[in-house]
């Protein structure tokens, strides 16, 4: 069966649509092989295979000037979050905090979800991310294997351009106005740190700058970057192997907390967290963490949202920290809903 992606790297003007056939590659190694559309998961697993989605045609649109309606912050959520819900992730964070608490974990990323009813096509909610964040990685992926994601994302985990690769450590979220705290600014230390030792395994010239705030949506994140230079006989396929999953939606050490994730999240993450992007197409390799995402079956769609666990963390913080990121997506839908209604009203 036939698949499409349609992305729009951050501050383009146009998107690229690619259709083709989806593959299932047995190994990150393998990424670089070939040009493509790539769509990993969280976890390779028999239900959630690593995809390449080879081109059998290539088309570029512009995203057009369409004006989205005003949504205010306060409009908050389109369905407010229910009891059971709430109970659910304080739950959770105690079972992922008592790892904290006793030393077992350094970090570890706790990812919870939201069911919302969807009014639109994902055309038409791509369309929409595209022009509510033209900072962000934007892209909308349909396959067989993976079904239908939406991600509207700041973070970079690999980009290369004439042989000069270029990662990041995106860590520490609070909402715009406020000032950093210990706890953010340790958790970014944490992944820059992973980040720098994975890259110093593969790679020379390697220039690291920040950290230093940088703005997704109605969030901001600490950002630190590496550009890098790779060593003779490795591929970018060997550096994505030992990046992925980063400190940043997984934990520390990586083995221990991605095994603890898979056995005690209310959810599978799926293919949030993972990570998706163009290989060697329209002359570019951007892969992009999968963040703020949805998953759309229908006319519902469940939202993902993470918050990195320290000792110190607080829960209540850490939910209002997922809602925070939630909206990303929840704009995203309140936006065609409003305009669904409007034309309704025609």
């Amino acid at each position: 069966m036939k698949a499409y992606a349609c992305y729009r790297l951050p501050k383009a003007k146009t998107f690229v649509r690619v259709e083709g056939s989806p593959m299932e590659i047995q190994s990150y190694s393998q990424i670089g092989c070939q040009s493509g559309f790539v769509v990993a998961p969280f976890a390779i697993a028999p239900h959630t295979p690593l995809l390449i989605i080879k081109p059998e045609s290539i088309e570029t649109h512009a995203v057009g000037e369409g004006q989205e309606p005003a949504i205010s912050n306060a409009a908050g959520t389109l369905s407010s979050p229910n009891h059971a819900d709430r109970m659910r992730y304080a739950s959770n964070f105690k079972t992922f905090h008592d790892k904290l608490a006793d030393g077992t974990f350094r970090k570890i990323v706790l990812a919870r979800t939201a069911e919302e009813s969807v009014n639109a096509a994902p055309e038409t909610l791509f369309l929409t991310a595209c022009r509510l964040y033209p900072n962000l990685f934007v892209a909308l992926v349909c396959a067989p294997q993976c079904g239908t994601w939406i991600t509207a994302t700041p973070e970079i985990l690999i980009e290369c351009h004439n042989h000069h690769y270029h990662t990041m450590a995106l860590a520490g979220t609070m909402t715009k106005g406020h000032h950093w705290n210990t706890k953010n600014i340790e958790e970014q230390g944490y992944v820059a740190d992973y980040i720098s030792d994975c890259i110093s395994t593969f790679a020379h010239d390697i220039s690291i700058s920040g950290p230093h705030t940088v703005s997704a949506g109605d969030i901001v994140h600490l950002r630190t970057d590496f550009t890098f230079a790779l060593n003779d006989g490795h591929t970018i396929g060997d550096v994505v192997g030992h990046l992925h999953p980063t400190p940043a939606v997984c934990g520390m050490p990586k083995q221990q907390t991605m095994a603890f994730i898979q056995d005690n999240e209310c959810h599978p993450r799926l293919y949030y967290s993972g990570f998706m992007g163009p290989v060697d197409l329209c002359g570019h390799t951007n892969l992009y963490v999968s963040l703020r995402c949805m998953h759309i079956t229908g006319d519902q769609c469940r939202l993902y949202a993470g918050g990195g666990l320290l000792n110190e963390s607080v829960e209540e913080e850490e939910w209002g920290e997922t809602e925070a990121k939630m909206l990303t997506m929840r704009r995203c839908l309140m936006a065609t809903s409003i305009r669904h209604s409007d034309d309704q009203c025609e």
